[in-house]
């Protein structure tokens, strides 16, 4: 079994910052790469950040470039998304997305997704 679990949201003034965790455990033998969606009240989910497990390589959705940085921990097979300069429209449920491959089953990766974290900017 996998799991990706998310952690860190909360709320937040605007203009503040958060930092998001995802972590993956389990019968783990590769992780692709780490993304991170989101999802807002009455919208459909939208793509924010991925990064690279072994390259390191990074993207991002317009709306968040030069304000959220995200980075790994391959150690701790956790990948990070630190959200700086938080506005109300940063507002959504963040999901953690992880193409990971199973020890010990071969075949090709499965995607796993997280139970998703409330991040809510208001003042």
């Amino acid at each position: 079994q996998v799991q990706v679990v998310e952690s860190g949201g909360g709320l937040v003034q605007p203009g503040g910052s958060l930092r998001l965790s995802c972590a993956a455990s389990g019968s783990i033998f590769s992780i692709y790469v780490m993304r991170w969606f989101r999802q807002a009240p009455g919208k459909e989910r939208e793509f924010v950040a991925g990064i690279s497990w072994s390259g390191g390589s990074t993207f991002y959705a317009d709306s968040v470039k030069g304000r959220f940085t995200i980075s790994r921990d391959n150690a701790k097979n956790t990948a990070y998304l630190q959200m700086n300069s938080l506005q109300p429209e940063d507002t959504a449920v963040y999901y953690c997305n992880s193409v990971i491959l199973r020890a010990g089953v071969g075949g090709r990766p499965d995607d796993y997704w997280g139970q998703g974290t409330q991040v809510t900017v208001s003042s």
